[in-house]
């Protein structure tokens, strides 16, 4: 290959809408690149600040998708980026010595976590996490089962497959990790039974489903998981990956009840929109029987966990998280921008439900039902079960510059997750953009028509 064939940094910074879509098409996603462009997804964005991005001819977007939670403080945050500087000459990956930056961060997520929760295993991204924490389940209990939710999300690698809640994702690639059971989320007399007839190595929740579709279990949920999980001798993993450092209006969303689980998987929002790290929490009890001792101190290790850098963005992260108040921040403002949208709800029929905590929210989609659907066999139901959400979030990506996105494991419900420090002025745009969308299509049918003129 010669030099001239390759587009490096100043390449990709000079290509053009056409350009980068095409070469997306043949070289990374040709089908992901045909629904990007059919739903309006496939614009070239060439800045970001705080919750607007930039596409190239200077339009404002405002991004109410907010990396799936990876944005606590939106696009380009310079405090975040000010942290990266600070330890930029020091050695980013010299991983046969101990790290100053991975005991800081240890030190300082325990201070935050619920109690208990002292030791910390440093990761590259949340499907990381959690199958490091299946691994220190397994290690510490030994033979048994994880009992996990329909509707649960924890990642794509086989192990979190393994205990994710949708099909569709995991049939592709059967047989999985065995030894897995099946129960509804939120219904604690179900995990009893389960608990009850199986040696449970663990059961691993969301406190909040965020790709199953913005499901808040019913109250004393989670507090009814951590009673039985001791009651049965079993594992508590709780998976905020998407729910923790403030997104549901508390630090981690297990303090709305108080709980401690034994195992705490975490990503996403730690690195501050900046850098990918993701963090297993543990209490002392379970990491010394699955890696204590020399002889197991390095059965699970991770090259990239930990680097300085990543490190630096998390510390950084924490301290602005707390220092600005922004877990109340997402607590007062998630309870407003709910109020508007349940307003919206008594307003328009195509709302079935309005779900969420703090800046975490739901808009599920009323399925078309009717004589319709009957006639087809329940086929029209099916497919708007699939495409409600994404055709109303490319109606307000077309008409409106607002970024929204659905959830993978109910399509039919459109996710907003804007970052921590979303102003109110932007939530108050976004309703009214809502309701322009929903003014105009009023149905199902009248979405996908809508979608299809343009």
């Amino acid at each position: 290959m010669t030099k001239k064939e390759l587009l490096g940094v100043r390449g990709a910074l000079g290509l053009s809408q056409g350009e980068m879509g095409d070469l997306f098409a043949r070289y990374v996603n040709p089908g992901l690149r045909t629904l990007q462009s059919v739903v309006g997804f496939d614009k070239r964005f060439v800045r970001g600040d705080g919750v607007s991005v930039y596409d190239e001819h200077g339009n404002r977007y405002l991004d109410f998708v907010g990396g799936y939670g990876c944005l606590p403080f939106g696009h380009s945050p310079k405090d975040i980026l000010a942290a990266l500087d600070e330890v930029k000459e020091v050695p980013n990956y010299l991983q046969v010595m101990t790290s100053p930056y991975q005991a800081a961060l240890a030190h300082d997520l325990a201070q935050i976590a619920p109690p208990g929760l002292e030791i910390t295993f440093f990761s590259n991204s949340g499907t990381e996490a959690v199958e490091a924490a299946l691994k220190l389940a397994k290690g510490a209990m030994g033979e048994g089962v994880f009992v996990y939710c329909t509707g649960a999300f924890h990642g794509k690698t086989l192990g979190s497959l393994s205990v994710g809640g949708r099909e569709k994702y995991k049939k592709p690639f059967y047989p999985l990790i065995p030894g897995t059971v099946e129960v509804p989320f939120g219904d604690a007399d179900a995990l009893e039974r389960a608990l009850k007839e199986n040696k449970v190595i663990a059961f691993i929740t969301e406190p909040v489903q965020g790709e199953g579709g913005v499901i808040v279990p019913p109250p004393g949920y989670l507090k009814k998981a951590r009673e039985l999980t001791e009651k049965y001798g079993a594992l508590l993993i709780l998976d905020e990956v998407q729910t923790g450092f403030g997104r549901t209006g508390k630090m981690f969303a297990a303090d709305h009840e108080g709980v401690r689980p034994d195992i705490l998987c975490l990503a996403k929002a730690l690195g501050g929109g900046v850098v990918p790290i993701g963090a297993t929490m543990a209490t002392k009890k379970v990491w010394e029987k699955a890696y204590g001792g020399l002889s197991k101190a390095i059965l699970h290790t991770s090259t990239f966990g930990g680097g300085a850098r990543a490190c630096a963005a998390a510390l950084a992260s924490i301290e602005k998280i707390v220092n600005e108040g922004l877990v109340e921040r997402s607590r007062e403002l998630g309870a407003y921008c709910l109020s508007g949208l349940n307003t919206l709800k008594e307003r328009y029929k195509i709302i079935e439900d309005i779900r969420g905590m703090g800046l975490l929210m739901g808009i599920e989609f009323r399925k078309p039902g009717g004589i319709l659907d009957v006639l087809t066999a329940g086929s029209v139901n099916k497919i708007a079960e699939e495409y409600s959400g994404a055709l109303v979030a490319s109606e307000l990506m077309k008409r409106h510059r607002v970024i929204s996105v659905y959830t993978l494991n109910n399509p039919n419900v459109i996710r907003l997750e804007p970052a921590l420090i979303v102003e109110k002025e932007d939530i108050d745009y976004v309703l009214n953009a809502l309701e322009d969308t929903l003014s105009r299509n009023k149905s199902f049918f009248s979405l996908v028509a809508s979608v299809v003129r343009k």
